[in-house]
């Protein structure tokens, strides 16, 4: 059968627009978050790049007025802790922002592209809000306001046919491995987000009874025993789709701990590891949330270059035209 959008081009790139501008206020309203602005390279001596599972590609260049190296962002997990420090935010408050990343490893799908978009945000804790309660709290507010969006994006646009379940169901990796243990951790996502509809997968990073990891994480921002993605069931692709990877960032003695497990103490010379080993930067948690994603999901489409303008193979370019996708 082929596949046809409710919308036409022009369509999308009038929603596209609503569903960022109601989704960032929805969300920044829920959290108590402010914009800023954020940067688009960082000096790869700084230490505030974010590795993601340190075998991606950084794309670097040299500036000629700068000294050393420069790399593009691949999101803003540590620069956005540093900030609220910077700007002096206080207990209960946080950031938001746009943050453009260039991955030139990412394997391109129907979900996956060169150019990540995505919500950066990052929030001001006390110590005592370090725990999974806490985490599953700020979860749900997240989904509060996806929900909340959803429902005026059907109201805007009544061709799109779109609900979300708010109600979260949590689980472990470990839980996951138990209830499937014949099974991948990306086909045991797809088992549980199909059963629940929306799902935060947590403890992300570390090893797993069996000696395997989930999947990986940099040791040097979330803190592997609070972290999650949250997963969500579309309808349209059949399968699950991750929107948000997030935490309760690392403390002095979880930034040791997991840069020993990985073999990367050396980092610790670097000032943003000295300054969380130190004590000077603040608790915080906080996470990336997806914008052509979450564009995708709302309106239904089968592809993410249906909401953002991207470069793809092509192989790929002539079986969207077989099946019926418009690319932008």
């Amino acid at each position: 059968m082929t596949y046809k959008s409710t919308l036409t081009a022009e369509e999308t790139q009038v929603a596209i627009k609503f569903i960022k501008d109601k989704f960032q206020h929805n969300l920044a309203r829920r959290l108590n978050l402010k914009r800023v602005t954020a940067p688009l390279f960082v000096r790869t001596d700084s230490g505030l790049n974010d590795d993601l599972t340190g075998t991606e590609k950084k794309v670097c260049f040299y500036a000629r007025d700068i000294d050393g190296q420069l790399e593009m962002v691949q999101s803003l997990a540590k620069w956005k802790r540093v900030a609220l420090y910077r700007y002096k935010f206080r207990l209960g408050e946080g950031l938001y922002t746009d943050m453009n990343a260039v991955r030139p490893d990412e394997k391109l799908d129907e979900t996956h592209s060169v150019f990540v978009d995505q919500w950066d945000w990052e929030k001001v804790i006390d110590v005592k809000d370090r725990n999974l309660e806490f985490l599953k709290k700020t979860v749900k507010s997240i989904v509060a306001a996806l929900e909340q969006t959803a429902k005026q994006v059907v109201k805007k646009f009544p061709t799109v046919d779109v609900t979300i379940n708010k109600d979260v169901h949590f689980v472990t990796t470990q839980q996951l491995e138990q209830q499937y243990p014949n099974l991948t951790p990306a086909q045991r996502e797809r088992e549980v987000t199909a059963r629940y509809g929306t799902v935060f997968v947590m403890q992300i990073g570390g090893l797993l009874k069996s000696g395997n990891k989930h999947d990986d994480r940099a040791p040097d921002y979330d803190d592997w025993k609070l972290n999650g993605d949250l997963l969500v069931w579309n309808k349209v692709l059949n399968d699950k789709m991750e929107l948000s990877s997030m935490g309760i960032r690392v403390d002095a003695d979880s930034l040791v701990y997991q840069l020993v497990a990985k073999g990367c103490e050396d980092k610790l010379s670097l000032p943003y590891h000295n300054a969380v080993v130190s004590g000077k930067l603040p608790y915080t948690i906080g996470g990336g949330i997806g914008q052509s994603r979450i564009c995708m999901l709302l309106l239904q489409k089968r592809h993410i270059g249906e909401v953002q303008v991207s470069v793809w193979p092509k192989e790929q370019l002539e079986q969207c035209k077989k099946q019926g996708i418009e690319l932008l």
